[in-house]
């Protein structure tokens, strides 16, 4: 049977490929997992009582933008966090974020731009849903450098400004996954105004957004709604990272009136709404702020756990957001594949090699000398694991 060709140079997904690396290797000591990010801590007490009380609910269709009740939670919570006035016609939920990162390509690039094929700007190393929508609408991915050299965030004004004026969507997450790094006001503004110079939109992915140390990241949306230029940008959120919830696969986007029309529009043909007692669970988490608080301390005490144990190694970066570590390679070892398989042999320790995060271009793969280490696990368990993956990689400093 033939393949498709717009997907046939997707890689093999990230895990599968993990799997496939580590086969036949024992772990050389008692196994720990930290490759993915799914986060461990309890959600919300209340979240089981809600869903009972509304079990009946699961013999009716629910509606497909979300409930009147859930939009305006969400409504409300982006007035409280971010200080801008998004009513709910200008959100639209969603079953999990990454179904709506790819659907808005497919609701909003365009077949051409300027008479030429459209380009999707895609930060690299990132989040592998946004090469396979690129791939969807038939754009040309254009990889964007996310390096330390770069401050770890995308280098838009790297761009030529020839493909900038093709481009019909630029990819943004912050903060970012997997490094860390947020971007300031100052960075959104002046991506912002390129969308505006050059008329693309931003699929800003702010999941990670309510992890974080000491300030708040800002919103590409609420800096743009300030901008007077709130229809650049489609902000996405959920309740995964927040609320330690991804299995309750709840999320939402929000934008221009015109964009979530469109949006809404097309979910309305193929999308997969999230069943009405999900939808009331997800109202009630919106609207509490404690279970959060106490959520980001949590990940706190795990970002000093791992400034203590590697602040000293060469080329750490303490990641600013997330729960996600960047950990270079020493290059004595190798690759991130090499390390990921030193690791699990010598420390039963098992991370995800950063080639598997990005693309080569140009013949290089930015990740290639990285590995990815999820903060998910107890304070206690991380501290373990990161000193034997010191002593693994880096010899104790």
């Amino acid at each position: 049977m033939a393949q498709t060709e717009r997907f046939s140079n997707l890689p093999e997904y990230a895990f599968p490929r993990l799997r496939a690396l580590l086969s036949g290797i024992e772990p050389g000591d008692s196994p720990m997992v930290m490759t993915i990010g799914e986060p461990r801590h309890a959600f919300p007490d209340f979240v089981g009582p809600v869903l009972a009380e509304h079990l009946g609910e699961f013999g009716k269709y629910p509606p497909n933008e979300g409930t009147p009740d859930l939009l305006s939670a969400i409504s409300d919570w982006i007035a409280r966090r971010h200080g801008i006035s998004v009513e709910p016609a200008r959100i639209t939920a969603l079953n999990g974020t990454r179904e709506g990162l790819f659907n808005a390509a497919l609701a909003l690039c365009p077949t051409e731009k300027r008479g030429q094929r459209p380009a999707i700007l895609i930060p690299n190393p990132f989040y592998q849903v946004y090469a396979v929508a690129a791939a969807a609408v038939d754009a040309d991915a254009v990889f964007v450098p996310a390096t330390a050299a770069t401050g770890h965030l995308p280098d838009f004004a790297s761009v030529a400004p020839e493909t900038l004026d093709r481009t019909a969507i630029a990819y943004l997450c912050s903060p970012a996954n997997p490094q860390g790094a947020i971007a300031s006001q100052d960075y959104l503004e002046h991506l912002i105004q390129m969308a505006e110079t050059h008329d693309f939109l931003i699929f800003s992915d702010e999941c990670y957004s309510e992890i974080y140390r000491d300030t708040p990241p800002p919103s590409a949306l609420a800096v743009a709604t300030r901008m007077g230029l709130a229809d650049r940008v489609m902000m996405f959120n959920s309740l995964s990272k927040r609320s330690n919830l991804p299995g309750l696969r709840s999320g939402f986007a929000a934008g221009g009136p015109d964009q979530i029309r469109r949006f809404r529009t097309l979910r309305s043909y193929s999308g997969a709404p999230l069943p009405l007692p999900v939808q009331r669970v997800s109202a009630r988490v919106w609207q509490d702020e404690d279970h959060v608080t106490a959520n980001r301390a949590l990940y706190l005490r795990k970002h000093a756990v791992a400034d203590r144990v590697l602040g000293n190694v060469p080329g750490y970066f303490p990641p600013q957001g997330g729960f996600f570590l960047w950990l270079p390679v020493p290059p004595e070892i190798g690759t991130g594949e090499d390390a990921a398989k030193k690791l699990w042999a010598e420390a039963g320790i098992q991370v995800l090699p950063g080639a598997y995060l990005a693309r080569d271009t140009d013949g290089e793969n930015p990740g290639r000398d990285f590995i990815r280490v999820a903060l998910v696990a107890t304070d206690e368990e991380t501290e373990t694991a990161l000193n034997r993956l010191k002593n693994c990689l880096y010899q104790g400093g």
